[in-house]
């Protein structure tokens, strides 16, 4: 069905949305020929804000639809929520598309801090202990012991210090997060009613139009009736001019009067 029809600010907001869909198709179908990590990540970046467009859209689209819900049918009802159901489906396969390209991502980064072996140092070692006697083997490996338990206390350290701040990072993010949301919800509404009060204005000119050419109208025809009568009071005997049906005997009976007088 074709949603003009029914609602045109629904069907506008359908065209978007299908404009960005395939944008967003033909968007990671590009990202997956693309080999430097780093124009993957800002073609990434740039499909994330058309998913952003897309998912105000749609949350434009069920609040338009919940305004028409009473005056539509319930085929119609059932049609536009089947409608907003598919564009959320396709919409959730594009993010978790997203989320695995960036976790592919993430996952290189890494391995670019894991690569070099240690075998050259490891011959290395295996020469200067065989030159060492049984004391100085001894005192070499409790030396790199104690290292290694600095190295891995420090370790522990840096690990708690990680986990406390990623714990009050993880909280500050989710505040901002909950506030970003309602931030956005709010300029959806604002958005909206901005739409819906540009639409009033237009209808209140259109009705004002409307109303101008009336009083028009009626101001010439009052002003006819009134050049009709003056004419009958001025040249009373004129037959071309018609009498006005309870206006016209009056007019002559003063006029007569008046002849009469003189």
């Amino acid at each position: 069905m074709d949603l003009s029809s029914i609602n045109e600010e629904l069907a506008n907001i359908d065209g978007q949305v299908s404009d960005i869909l395939r944008a967003l198709a033909n968007g990671f179908q590009k990202l997956e020929k693309i080999k430097d990590t780093n124009r993957r990540s800002r073609q990434l970046e740039e499909l994330t804000g058309k998913m952003r467009e897309c998912k105000r859209l749609i949350k434009e689209f069920d609040i338009e639809m919940k305004e028409e819900e009473s005056r539509n049918t319930p085929d119609t009802n059932r049609m536009l929520n089947e409608k907003k159901q598919s564009m959320i489906k396709e919409l959730n396969s594009y993010v978790a598309l997203k989320k695995q390209y960036a976790s592919s991502l993430e996952n290189k980064r890494i391995d670019l801090f894991d690569g070099g072996g240690g075998d050259g140092f490891g011959e290395e070692n295996v020469l200067l202990a065989s030159n060492m006697t049984n004391q100085q083997l001894m005192d070499t490996g409790n030396r790199m012991m104690d290292e290694t338990d600095q190295t891995v206390e420090r370790s522990k350290k840096v690990v708690e210090d990680t986990i406390n701040v990623g714990a009050e990072t993880s909280a500050a993010l989710k505040a901002q997060t909950e506030q970003m949301s309602r931030i956005v919800n709010e300029l959806d509404s604002i958005h909206f009613s901005i739409k819906k009060a540009s639409q009033l204005v237009k209808e209140i000119g259109r009705q004002v139009a409307t109303d101008r050419c009336i009083m028009a109208m009626l101001f010439l025809i009052v002003m006819g009736v009134i050049a009709v009568i003056i004419v009958k009071l001025i040249n009373p005997h004129n037959k071309d001019i018609r009498d006005i049906p309870g206006l016209a005997p009056p007019a002559a009976r003063k006029l007569l009067w008046l002849l009469n007088q003189r």
